[in-house]
């Protein structure tokens, strides 16, 4: 399955380009990748996602330098068949969206709270509970993270995690299962568009295909359909 863009998607700014991964990994972030040639991945500890030049035909052979056998990754717009040394675990497609509206209205979450470092465990916990997408004990160190705590225990969180040029992505958003339909979730996306659009930047974010809940709900918000693109999960098996 090829990327294709949505009608909706016009001029610099107003999509979000299908190698959003790869420039985030060669440019602003570079400093959290690990990679040569065509191909990145962001670092260990960090989300398990790998960036290539060229999604048609990535050389996956340059990558098993910097994986472990057993290491599972997300790719995205790569659509090929499983290269010597890899498998294919899970396929479906995202939709990544663009925010396009003025200035979020919803109100501050109640208790939202920075999350620090000594957080980090707490955040990746939530995250293995909820699945909002790939997360690493490092994912806080790519952006800001706020999170929502009854008592001690972390019950919502969104965060940042790509930056390329402007755009920077809305991520890691979740919420315990025990909290949800009270809007954490939606509020602290708002909080970090606005701080965003403070910052001169373009909000974005991913939601996988069958989430049409979580989607319309940001369609609500203000974001709109950008792109959608196949994504797989694939395990490196060691080399053959």
């Amino acid at each position: 399955m090829q990327v294709r863009q949505t009608e909706h998607a016009k001029g610099a700014l107003t999509q979000v380009p299908a190698d959003i991964i790869w420039r985030s990994l060669t440019g602003r972030q570079a400093q959290f990748a690990v990679g040569r040639g065509s191909v990145r991945r962001y670092a260990p500890g960090f989300s398990p996602i790998l960036g290539f030049e060229d999604s048609a035909s990535p050389d996956f052979g340059l990558l098993a330098a910097y994986c472990s056998p057993g290491e599972s990754f997300y790719t995205d717009a790569w659509s090929g068949p499983a290269p010597d040394g890899w498998t294919i675990e899970a396929e479906t497609t995202m939709f990544k969206m663009i925010w396009d509206a003025e200035w979020p209205t919803d109100e501050e979450p109640s208790g939202a709270l920075e999350l620090r470092p000594e957080y980090a465990q707490a955040a990746l916990d939530l995250a293995i509970l909820t699945n909002p997408g790939p997360f690493g004990i490092r994912t806080m160190e790519l952006g800001d993270y706020f999170g929502v705590f009854d008592g001690s225990r972390l019950i919502a969180m969104a965060g940042e995690r790509m930056w390329a040029d402007s755009l920077r992505e809305v991520s890691g958003v979740c919420t315990h299962p025990d909290f949800k339909g009270r809007g954490l979730g939606r509020k602290l996306v708002a909080k970090l568009v606005r701080n965003q659009l403070a910052r001169n930047q373009v909000p974005f974010l991913h939601v996988m295909s069958g989430k049409e809940s979580a989607r319309a709900l940001y369609k609500r918000m203000g974001f709109r359909d950008s792109l959608e693109s196949v994504v797989r999960v694939v395990r490196f098996v060691g080399q053959p």
